[in-house]
């Protein structure tokens, strides 16, 4: 292809993008324009405008398929207006964590409804916050990772990968769902599993978070180089937790354990080992890819 030509499926791709990015604006809008005009609204006027809202749109996506994505996207989000509507007009005294699996419990018929990554993405996303949240609510209602915390952690860790699992594009059959969705998934476990285990490791009672996080890291990428399931984007992620978590252990190392010294040594060799094995792991993926690559032309 030519510099000057036309990208590829350019005059498909661009409307449907225009139409997803104005359907997340109007339903950010939507939400901002309400909490701008919370004294002159009234409740029933708020309740009304937002369920009209999610009305409204999921009737136009039933009766639009080619706007169903977009127009499903701002129902999904007018989904979660009404909700943080909901609680902060009652004050039900719920947790945080139980709002947005609401959401993400009403959410899932609109996503299996519209079949599209437009609206796994988000739900990945809204599905993930609920599962930190609840890991918030189990542990004090604190970011900590204290010894006793540790079955919470697991059993957040374990929903979020079961999600992960969900969202793969082997269930397409079923979902709709593609790459993105399970992209979002696959970054937001990584960067909770990660964070949990760094967190950890500067804690000399919190040893088995992280070597937990570093066990539960280093098989999702013996899962991930396999070949029947070889995912670069997965793959990647996860090979950059495992080096943040590395390093982590090693600051621990060089300036917990080890806190006097020469401060630029330290600080040179934690930069020379992030470096390292940065260039590891990208060496390695790649190697990876190469060889899927040549074993998919082969067959």
């Amino acid at each position: 292809m030519d510099l000057h030509d036309e990208p590829p499926a350019l005059s498909q791709r661009l409307p449907l993008g225009i139409a997803v990015l104005a359907a997340a604006l109007g339903g950010l809008g939507l939400i901002f324009w309400i909490a701008a005009n919370w004294d002159t609204l009234g409740r029933a006027g708020r309740f009304a405008l937002l369920q009209g809202c999610v009305a409204a749109m999921c009737t136009g996506a039933l009766w639009r398929p080619a706007l169903r994505a977009p127009l499903g996207l701002l129902a999904l989000l007018a989904i979660g207006g009404l909700f943080a509507f909901f609680g902060q007009t009652y004050q039900t005294g719920a947790d945080p964590w139980q709002l947005f699996s609401l959401w993400a419990a009403l959410a899932l018929p609109l996503c299996l409804g519209v079949r599209s990554d437009v609206l796994w993405a988000p739900f990945a996303l809204v599905a993930m916050s609920a599962v930190s949240l609840w890991i918030v609510a189990h542990t004090g209602h604190r970011w900590r990772t204290d010894p006793q915390d540790l079955p919470a952690h697991l059993v957040g860790w374990s929903m979020a990968l079961a999600l992960v699992v969900a969202l793969h594009p082997a269930w397409h059959r079923f979902t709709g769902g593609g790459l993105w969705g399970e992209r979002t998934a696959v970054t937001l476990a990584v960067v909770m599993i990660c964070v949990s285990g760094s967190t950890a490791v500067f804690s000399d009672r919190s040893g088995a978070h992280y070597a937990l996080a570093l066990a539960v890291l280093g098989l999702a990428a013996v899962a991930l180089a396999n070949a029947r399931s070889f995912d670069i984007y997965g793959l990647s992620a996860v090979a950059l937790g495992l080096n943040a978590l590395l390093l982590a252990g090693l600051a621990h190392l060089l300036f917990d354990r080890h806190g006097s010294g020469d401060e630029i040594g330290r600080l040179t060799t934690l930069g020379l080992s992030a470096a390292g094995l940065l260039a590891a792991s990208v060496s390695g993926v790649m190697r990876l890819a190469r060889r899927q690559a040549r074993t998919g032309v082969a067959a």
